[in-house]
């Protein structure tokens, strides 16, 4: 569930979150609470989300690690990180600052880009790992945004996987791109490509099975389609799984 769509004080879709989390396991999905922004952190925003999570007491709690607003302006997008020493302490302060407020680690997720800032010092995965590895988060390790990364500034995507700590990574995310321009486009809004299952499975062989999100918000097909997608996932799972126990 993303957090800021039950950022209310009652009502039916609250009421309806309620009623499901009697029965099954929640995650909230923030987007908009900008770990990586210059700005000092949203204290109200960072208040209704340690509320709702009081309140429907999820199985994991996760953010983005971007930034999306500047001098008060929210921005519609997840814009990425410079990668230098100075943002990954500011990063991680304000990480830990959030798992202050909610009393738990969160979970932590890397975003697609499309440039690079010119101050970059640090390889992403290092980035990434180093943020875990400081703050104490976990990683929520979307594999599509790895491998969109690699193919648009040309690194090597299992050497990514390599870099994060196996016990770090808490949670997967799954989903399509756009690869029809100059470089490719994280849209969640098409089956998830071939690379990005074979990038998936060498994922589950070094973290282990876990709980998987397959994302879909654009074009959304008929739920057969969507059906499919799940059981391709719940197999490479299942095999791992297998595996292990033979």
């Amino acid at each position: 569930m993303h957090s800021e769509n039950y950022f209310v004080d009652g009502g039916p879709a609250l009421a309806a979150l309620e009623a499901l989390r009697a029965d099954y396991p929640v995650s909230l999905h923030g987007v908009g609470l900008s770990l990586g922004s210059a700005d000092p952190l949203d204290v109200e925003h960072l208040a209704r989300l340690t509320r709702l999570a009081s309140q429907i007491e999820p199985s994991a709690v996760s953010e983005h690690l971007c930034w999306s607003h500047v001098d008060g302006r929210h921005l519609n997008d997840l814009l990425p990180l410079p990668l230098t020493d100075e943002s990954l302490a500011l990063v991680c302060d304000r990480i830990d600052a959030v798992q202050f407020a909610l009393g738990r680690a969160l979970l932590v997720e890397n975003v697609s880009s499309y440039l690079r800032f010119a101050s970059d010092t640090i390889a992403e995965w290092d980035f990434v790992a180093s943020v875990a590895s400081k703050s104490g988060c976990k990683l929520l390790l979307d594999v599509n945004n790895v491998y969109v990364n690699a193919v648009n500034h040309g690194f090597d995507p299992h050497a990514y996987l390599a870099a994060i700590p196996t016990g770090s990574v808490a949670e997967i995310h799954l989903a399509g791109h756009d690869t029809s321009g100059p470089c490719l486009i994280d849209t969640h809004g098409s089956r998830v490509a071939a690379p990005v299952w074979a990038l998936y499975r060498a994922a589950i062989e070094r973290f282990g099975a876990k709980p998987t999100l397959l994302e879909w918000d654009t074009d959304i097909p008929a739920l057969d389609v969507l059906l499919d997608e799940a059981a391709q996932a719940q197999a490479i799972l299942d095999e791992h799984r297998y595996a292990i126990a033979r």
